[in-house]
């Protein structure tokens, strides 16, 4: 399959970039690339959102005044990212979003990019110096991960930067013939040496393992389940966890999810691993709307979240978030916890889970709600301390855990 020109990745990309500074998701536009030009453009669009606090810096001052056409400032923004990171492509580049550009913007975009090959490194050196353009985060996120993290901001805001981890999850109950060269991590995770397209990956269409971070994947051990347990999974979409929970033990599960077209990514994951569950589309805040009034012995509130420590795999995130955001979002969280404690059974367990960083949605979360219900008791979760925080790293991305048993 041959690749389409350079020209054209960046114009997709461009389009895909300008869609996030417009307030909305890519996710759409990314996936209609065609199969041709996908890779090309997914790794334009993330390197470019990834760098974007630097990329908007250096715009700044290689324009004499703002730029109106946002498609065209977009396609600035991806050839900026591009040109830093492969210098050694400087003519093709800028050949090929002269191009992209078309008229009337091609002498401005040429203009630019020359601008910038001419002053790299002082451009650089004043970025380097801000904030936004060396971390490449928001300044209120910033703020937010100076003050909860004061000797690890950086190494947080540098791993929400990099090129996630490629992580399986080999189902116990079929496990692969075949295995990638990577480094074991648990009992079920594979770490692969290097990132491999899920069409390449043995025994993956046959349901032999799946694509799960490690970080991901140690909620189905801290809930503990076990062969005969009616199990529920409140916010269950793609469904990477309670296929999880199924793959290790015989339970009642029911898998929860509020939005119909990702309550179908849970069937397609299901059908492709051969495991059956109740699914329902339905509102976890509102039992009343589909509760039978039977107990759960096991609860996962995966809840929705700000997603801060997932951004490498999702940049978007990081330009979409607003600092209101994380306050909303902790707000749907305790009462999704209020909601769903009245149905989990007498010494069940309910595991709080989110892939957020800000303590607003994790330990702060937990601990005001122990405090408002005095039957749940904190247990720990591999360690003294009962707040299962973990941070992004080489091996897995940022998830919190609490663990919360219900009084006898």
């Amino acid at each position: 399959m041959k690749s389409p020109p350079l020209s054209v990745a960046l114009k997709v990309a461009a389009e895909a970039v300008a869609t996030v500074l417009a307030g909305r998701t890519p996710d759409a536009l990314l996936a209609a690339a065609t199969d041709a030009a996908r890779p090309a453009v997914l790794d334009l669009t993330y390197t470019t959102l990834r760098d974007h606090g630097r990329g908007d810096f250096l715009l700044g001052r290689l324009l004499e005044k703002p730029l109106k056409d946002k498609p065209t400032r977009a396609l600035l923004l991806v050839a900026l990212a591009r040109l830093e990171r492969e210098p050694e492509e400087a003519h093709t580049l800028v050949d090929q979003a002269v191009t992209a550009a078309g008229k009337p913007y091609k002498g401005l975009v040429n203009a630019v990019l020359r601008n910038f090959l001419r002053r790299r490194d002082e451009l650089l050196t004043t970025a380097d110096a801000d904030d936004v353009a060396c971390w490449r985060h928001p300044r209120w996120w910033l703020d937010k991960l100076r003050a909860a993290y004061p000797g690890q901001w950086r190494e947080i805001a540098v791993a929400g930067n990099r090129h996630p981890p490629l992580c399986l999850r080999l189902n116990k109950r079929r496990p692969p013939d075949e295995i990638l060269p990577g480094q074991p991590l648990g009992d079920a995770a594979l770490l692969l040496a290097k990132p491999v397209p899920v069409e390449r990956i043995p025994g993956f269409r046959e349901g032999r393992v799946s694509v799960q971070d490690w970080g991901a994947q140690q909620a189905a051990s801290l809930l503990d389940v076990r062969d005969g347990m009616r199990v529920l999974d409140a916010c269950a979409a793609p469904g990477g966890k309670a296929a999880h929970l199924l793959e290790l033990a015989d339970i009642d599960l029911t898998a929860l999810e509020l939005d119909p077209q990702r309550a179908r990514r849970i069937t397609d994951n299901f059908d492709r691993l051969g495991l059956v569950a109740s699914i329902q589309v339905a509102d976890a805040s509102r039992p009343q709307d589909w509760w039978d009034g039977r107990p759960f012995e096991r609860i996962l509130a995966d809840v929705p979240c700000s997603a801060s420590g997932v951004v490498r795999r999702h940049p978007d995130i990081k330009w979409l978030r607003r600092p209101a955001d994380v306050a909303a979002f902790a707000q749907t969280q305790a009462a999704i916890l209020d909601a769903l404690w009245p149905l989990l059974a007498p010494g069940g367990k309910m595991l709080y889970c989110t892939c957020s960083v800000f303590p607003e949605e994790n330990a702060e979360q937990a601990h005001a709600f122990a405090a408002r219900h005095p039957d749940a008791r904190r247990l720990p979760t591999g360690g003294a301390d009962p707040d299962h925080q973990l941070l992004p790293a080489a091996v897995h991305d940022g998830f919190y855990y609490a663990l919360l048993e219900k009084a006898p």
